[in-house]
């Protein structure tokens, strides 16, 4: 036996936000803080995500003392808070991941400008085709586009880290779909400040649990 205590805390996030959450986790030094990832595919079917959150957190009760959950509603319309109240389980604040990293002023600023907007972030941009362009079936019927998104006048990507290499997956996948294009670094936003909130109630409840988080630690 090494001596090193299993993990106390769990996050429940979406696999969208794997690279995220588990990034962050790395920054907080929270060596006892668990991190399960849930099918992203799952944002093409928001009616199933409640019932899965409620799954893992029944299989969570008994083996960790405190869960989080990292997903916003995404598309639920509630469904998945009214879980997370009868589970005593709090969750990512916004309505999805676009409000999470852009925050919710400026998203609400975005959408105003143009409501004809698709966004992208970090997870979308690297898997643009296969979710956009084979989820929607754009591989094997590309006029399929027009009708899809003749409502959309532009593509924003919201950018979590600098990679020029996701950049440039983001410009082409705005070509691709005939929008004009523009590139808001956001970082990590909610993301960030809610795990690091909820690290330090956590390390308040146990110091040995999570670990401090320096100006600038996280990605």
């Amino acid at each position: 036996m090494s001596g090193v205590s299993p993990p106390r805390a769990l996050v429940i996030a979406c696999g969208a936000l794997a690279h995220e959450v588990v990034a962050l986790r790395r920054a907080l030094g929270a060596d006892r803080l668990a991190v399960q990832c849930l099918p992203a595919d799952l944002h093409n079917h928001p009616q199933r995500i409640p019932g899965a959150v409620r799954d893992a957190v029944t299989r969570a009760r008994g083996r960790f003392a405190r869960v989080f959950v990292a997903y916003a509603d995404c598309g639920t319309g509630g469904l998945l808070d009214a879980v997370l109240a009868e589970e005593g389980v709090e969750r990512l604040p916004g309505a999805h991941c676009y409000e999470v990293f852009a925050g919710s002023d400026a998203f609400a600023e975005l959408a105003a400008a143009e409501p004809g907007t698709f966004f992208l972030t970090d997870f979308l941009a690297r898997h643009f085709e296969r979710l956009v362009v084979v989820g929607l079936g754009l591989d094997r019927h590309p006029r399929l586009a027009l009708e899809y998104f003749r409502h959309y006048r532009r593509v924003v990507y919201l950018s979590q880290r600098e990679d020029a290499g996701l950049l440039a997956r983001a410009e082409a996948a705005a070509a691709r779909l005939g929008l004009a294009f523009e590139h808001r670094p956001t970082g990590y936003g909610a993301l960030s400040r809610s795990m690091v909130d909820w690290s330090g109630l956590l390390a308040a409840a146990d110091p040995s649990s999570a670990g401090e988080v320096g100006a600038g630690a996280v990605p």
